[in-house]
């Protein structure tokens, strides 16, 4: 794999050019400029008693075009739980983001933050409650698991830049973009279930790159537009089917791998009555042991035209289950390529890949598999 210089993100750049009141710029081989950058909300509706009437369920989507389109489809970026949309713009150091490395690859970028959210209003007398991850949770998760991850892959953690603890520059910056996220799984679902589908109604046929939370978000907007989803890309998607993280907390996840309903062939009318079958034995040391469907397995209706890549990282808490997924996407009839990321030589990354010191690398191993699977 090809080495990616890492340099300032252009958003970042652009941003600080703003700021000084001079014009920014980046080497050659990175600069996106003349691209087109704008902003537009899809979905939503209007809620409260008669005259005092407010949208909600509305999702914000920033859009950045390339000078020259090179890609056939474009890529919506669809973030996880606490975060917005600037996860993909730069890293917490300062180098460039995902949403810029796809822009320079050709391809039209898509971003939203997800209904209730960010830039997309949570409104208190409307929507749920709110949950947020403490500075701890996610220097253990996410930033330091080498040190304090419980799991057995996570001291394989390297790629994280900085201590990744409170008090470093790095983590500091990082933690200031967390945000708080609706409480309830089905409330999201159901919100970006409803914008997501707006979303593709407006621009046409697109690639969804997913991660963790915002997996099961891919999953349950193509089942509204399996015809116009071309492909999922699902960095770490929440799982595993049923339980969510913990092996111990069966049919928390009713439908397998959401918490609305899905079309199954033969058909569910309660997730009851999907009957499920736990491994004789995990797939091999330091992994779970999966449930699945009990044969005769029920096929994913809107799926079976979806060519989907699950990918996990080394050392993330996500490395002992995600296999479980694709497993379960394969089962029920999905054309699903699962692939731990060491296998294609990135080595020491944890959950957060997008942000991490290889984090060009990632991105470029996740557009090859696009290139090469997604077809018009």
């Amino acid at each position: 794999m090809k080495t990616i210089p890492q340099t300032s993100s252009v958003l970042a750049l652009s941003a600080m050019a703003l700021l000084a009141g001079c014009a920014a710029t980046a080497p050659k081989d990175l600069q996106t400029s003349p691209s087109k950058r704008s902003f537009f909300y899809v979905g939503g509706t209007y809620a409260g008693t008669p005259g005092k009437e407010i949208m909600q369920g509305q999702m914000y989507v920033e859009k950045l075009v390339p000078e020259k389109v090179k890609q056939p489809f474009p890529l919506v970026l669809i973030h996880g739980a606490a975060q917005t949309a600037t996860g993909w713009m730069m890293t917490p150091d300062g180098r460039m983001g995902w949403a810029d490395y796809f822009l320079n690859q050709g391809y039209v970028v898509y971003m939203v933050d997800q209904p209730a959210r960010g830039r997309s209003a949570w409104h208190p007398d409307v929507n749920g409650k709110l949950r947020m991850y403490t500075a701890p949770q996610l220097e253990t998760l996410f930033t330091a698991s080498a040190q304090l991850g419980k799991w057995p892959q996570a001291k394989l953690h390297t790629q994280w830049p900085g201590t990744g603890r409170r008090g470093d520059p790095v983590f500091d910056a990082f933690y200031a973009t967390q945000v708080e996220s609706l409480a309830s799984d089905v409330e999201t679902q159901e919100l970006t279930q409803k914008a997501g589908a707006a979303l593709l109604d407006k621009i046409g046929p697109a690639v969804l790159l997913t991660h963790s939370q915002s997996g099961l978000l891919g999953w349950v907007i193509a089942e509204s537009r399996p015809k116009l989803v071309k492909g999922i890309v699902a960095v770490e998607p929440s799982g595993p089917p049923f339980h969510n993280s913990s092996a111990t907390n069966p049919k928390a996840r009713a439908w397998g791998v959401t918490d609305i309903p899905v079309t199954y062939a033969p058909p569910v009318t309660d997730p009851d009555q999907i009957q499920t079958a736990v491994q004789a034995a995990p797939d091999g040391e330091g992994l779970i042991a999966c449930t699945l469907q009990a044969e005769p397995a029920r096929k994913l209706v809107n799926f079976q035209n979806i060519p989907v890549l699950v990918t996990v990282s080394e050392s993330s808490y996500h490395a002992p289950y995600d296999h479980c997924t694709a497993s379960y996407l394969r089962q029920a009839g999905v054309s699903v390529d699962f692939i731990r990321m060491q296998e294609r030589g990135l080595r020491g990354n944890g959950h957060m890949s997008m942000l991490e010191k290889n984090n060009l690398q990632v991105a470029e191993f996740l557009h090859d598999w696009v290139r090469n699977h997604v077809k018009p």
